[in-house]
């Protein structure tokens, strides 16, 4: 089928390169003579227009696209709450419920004479795209968190962006964690994957770095902190990922929410009360949060971003569906979605990035 008119979106947690992205997709579609539209906000901008009293999709021209490719954020909007997976909606007893509406979903792009979609997300933006996949809809996904937690590509674009501000803030905080003699706590995202601080961590000289994929024993990370102290050391860095947790134990939950997944948080807090216990000194949690996901884009992720839209419309021009463009240096590729959906890339146990950590002598609480 040719294409002469396709969408783009955004879902999920916004990420550095995200209009780097949109604007490869649009000039690259257009030097095709496809015409491109934006659908605002996820999904909701087809699924919600009476909330959009100027149209859920957006005309996506040359001038729309001007200037953006060094912008946060993303032009489109986004959103964590309208997964059509898991749709929240009212029942007649009033209650919330999950409704799946992938089915009106694909529906409406064929109503609004859209032939083919742009996908850029996460893994669960992409397990979305597979599901609409399966109804029909021509669809391209683009690989996109800051967590680099997807599977099949060697990096997401706007990881290398968060990690780099990361790395500075761990930078700043030695400064004042040496100065008062201080445990400094630094919680970073991630959700179950512990990448952001596996990486900021060893590039800024972390003494532990606590991550999801090996339970920590807290007792293991306060005889880090004696042993600095013994040798003159009299404060310490510790890195902490969201999904950090303790031997035996479970994650820390902020809040659950129809239709959304659990926000995770507050490990890096609980994790210095209990070494101000343990150890007698006075410890003090830095909470990073969303400061992670904005700012300008590196000129790594730049370049990813513009890649990956570029081969995105050249997967579409090929007649590609249900596949997502992927990393494999020196070039890009095209893994399918059933691959990709569902699943998730943590940290193996033996990369060289962690066996680099502990032959530095950076702790991870397992030893």
């Amino acid at each position: 089928m040719s294409i002469k008119r396709i969408a783009i979106n955004t879902g999920g947690g916004d990420a550095p390169g995200l209009n780097a992205v949109i604007r490869a997709v649009v000039l690259a579609s257009l030097n095709r003579g496809w015409e491109c539209v934006g659908i605002r906000d996820g999904y909701n901008g087809l699924l919600l227009p009476e909330d959009y009293p100027a149209g859920g999709l957006v005309s996506l021209d040359r001038p729309a696209v001007r200037g953006i490719t060094h912008l946060g954020g993303t032009i489109l909007g986004t959103t964590n709450r309208g997964n059509p997976l898991r749709y929240p909606t009212r029942g007649v007893d009033g209650q919330l419920y999950e409704k799946d509406r992938t089915g009106e979903l694909a529906a409406k792009f064929k109503a609004h004479g859209l032939d083919a979609l742009v996908a850029i997300g996460g893994d669960g933006s992409l397990a979305i795209a597979y599901a609409l996949c399966q109804k029909g809809v021509r669809i391209v996904g683009v690989p996109k968190t800051i967590d680099n937690d997807l599977d099949q590509t060697v990096i997401t674009f706007g990881f290398d962006t968060a990690v780099n501000f990361v790395t500075d803030c761990i930078d700043r905080l030695h400064a004042t964690a040496e100065a008062h003699r201080r445990i400094m706590i630094v919680e970073v995202m991630g959700r179950y994957a512990g990448w952001i601080a596996l990486n900021a961590g060893v590039a800024a000289t972390a003494d532990a770095i606590l991550i999801p994929e090996i339970p920590y024993d807290i007792h293991k990370v306060a005889e880090k902190v004696q042993e600095r102290a013994r040798n003159g050391r009299n404060f310490s860095m510790i890195v902490v990922a969201e999904g950090a947790r303790p031997v035996g134990g479970d994650y820390s939950v902020k809040g659950k929410e129809i239709g959304r997944l659990d926000r995770l948080g507050g490990v890096g807090e609980k994790v210095g009360v209990a070494l101000e216990t343990l150890t007698g000194k006075e410890a003090r949690c830095v909470v990073l949060g969303h400061l992670q996901r904005g700012g300008t884009p590196t000129t790594f992720d730049r370049l990813l971003s513009l890649r990956f839209g570029a081969a995105a419309v050249r997967a579409l021009g090929e007649g590609q569906s249900g596949i997502m463009v992927a990393l494999d240096p020196p070039t890009v590729n095209y893994v399918p979605l059933n691959e990709v959906a569902g699943r998730m890339k943590t940290v193996p146990l033996d990369c060289d990035t962690i066996l680099t950590a502990r032959d530095l002598g950076i702790s991870f609480g397992d030893e």
